[in-house]
């Protein structure tokens, strides 16, 4: 994998998270899967994201989401934590 590749995969995650939301409080965050599904694969495959082809949405993992505050904070991007 290369860098731009990794920094693609990090932005998308960023961004799945920043949009994401929970539809009830316990629940995995969701998000609309609206990027290439060469990203979304590759994140799949990390276990950051729940994918399904047929679904419009996807599920971001608890490590997912992780990775995506962790990200967040090391670009000095202020996440609201009630999303």
């Amino acid at each position: 994998m290369d860098t731009s590749d990794s920094a693609v995969r990090d932005l998308t995650l960023m961004v799945m998270y920043l949009t994401s939301w929970q539809e009830r409080a316990g629940d995995l965050r969701r998000c609309w899967k609206g990027y290439d599904f060469d990203i979304l694969d590759g994140l799949a495959a990390q276990g950051l994201i729940s994918d399904s082809r047929k679904a419009k949405s996807a599920y971001l993992t608890e490590d997912g989401e992780r990775r995506a505050q962790s990200l967040l904070r090391q670009y000095g991007i202020a996440a609201d934590a009630s999303l």
